[in-house]
């Protein structure tokens, strides 16, 4: 028995039309399924635990929908050790990306899901909370708050809206890092924590990160001018902005961020720091390329 979990608004409806396309393949095949939908997160995780707690053969979990979904599915299937599968249908579809599959063909994402065995990835954890691609904080997580509280535009444009919103005000931080074992202290524009190599659709902000290594790869960028930020930015989604001399880069397995800022994770909002996080070698079981 297969769980399909859906959230058909996803990706402007897209999550509907993929919903569809997974319950098509797997009645081609006659494989059994149950489609898990609720109208709202909490909703939608209580089904999927009641679901995961009563069907003990559950074979794994497709998550139809972005990396939100994707990231509350984690957090069931990881302790039961249950495997899970991403078809892509969100805006930014990054765990995807991370995972090697293409964001246009589900037949073969399918295919190798019902054909094949899942393998071990590395998953995040920030203070008991798991995430697949990236934990955030700094700019991008300021520009999260503040797309979330927007009501217009709708999809990626009201990313952008809040981009152009808070540019102009925003200044960098303080921030206490402890990786591993090592202690230092920098003013920075933006952290990104990478267990995957991208976040935001596409910008590869830890381009090097691996999901098979144990350990994660560490981006800082420390203060720059508003112009130069806005050159350096773009470049983010090519991977070069790491060459930037502004920009640091380490790799560790823990990590401890100490500031008085907000993370974010998968795009999810975590809290405020500190925040405490580990790569945790072979959490998640999952098919990748």
């Amino acid at each position: 028995m297969w769980a399909v979990v859906v959230n058909p608004h996803s990706g402007r409806g897209l999550g509907r039309i993929r919903a569809s396309e997974v319950t098509n393949f797997l009645d081609a095949r006659e494989l059994s399924y149950v489609v898990i939908v609720e109208d709202s997160a909490g909703k939608l995780r209580d089904s999927l635990d009641k679901f995961l707690d009563r069907e003990s053969a559950c074979e794994g979990v497709i998550s139809v929908g972005g990396d939100g979904l994707a990231h509350l599915i984690l957090q069931c299937v990881v302790p039961r050790n249950i495997p899970f599968a991403v078809v892509p249908a969100g805006t930014g579809n990054d765990f995807v990306r991370t995972l090697g599959w293409s964001l246009d063909n589900v037949e073969n994402l399918l295919t190798a899901v019902v054909t094949t065995s899942p393998t071990r990835i590395d998953l995040g954890c920030v203070d008991s909370e798991w995430f697949g691609a990236i934990l955030s904080t700094g700019f991008d997580s300021v520009v999260n708050e503040r797309a979330n509280a927007l009501a217009w535009p709708k999809g990626p444009q009201r990313y952008n809206a809040a981009i152009a919103l808070e540019l102009p005000r925003f200044k960098p931080k303080s921030y206490a890092f402890t990786i591993d074992n090592t202690r230092f202290e920098t003013e920075a524009m933006l952290i990104a924590v990478g267990n995957g190599k991208s976040y935001g659709g596409g910008m590869h902000v830890t381009p090097q990160a691996k999901i098979d290594d144990g350990l994660f790869d560490i981006t800082i960028l420390k203060p720059v001018s508003k112009l130069e930020f806005l050159k350096v930015f773009p470049t983010v989604y090519s991977g070069t902005h790491i060459n930037h001399p502004s920009v640091v880069t380490y790799r560790g397995a823990k990590v401890l961020i100490e500031a008085d800022a907000i993370a974010y994770a998968d795009g999810e909002r975590i809290g405020p720091a500190p925040i405490s996080a580990e790569c945790v070698r072979g959490a998640g079981l999952t098919w990748k390329i």
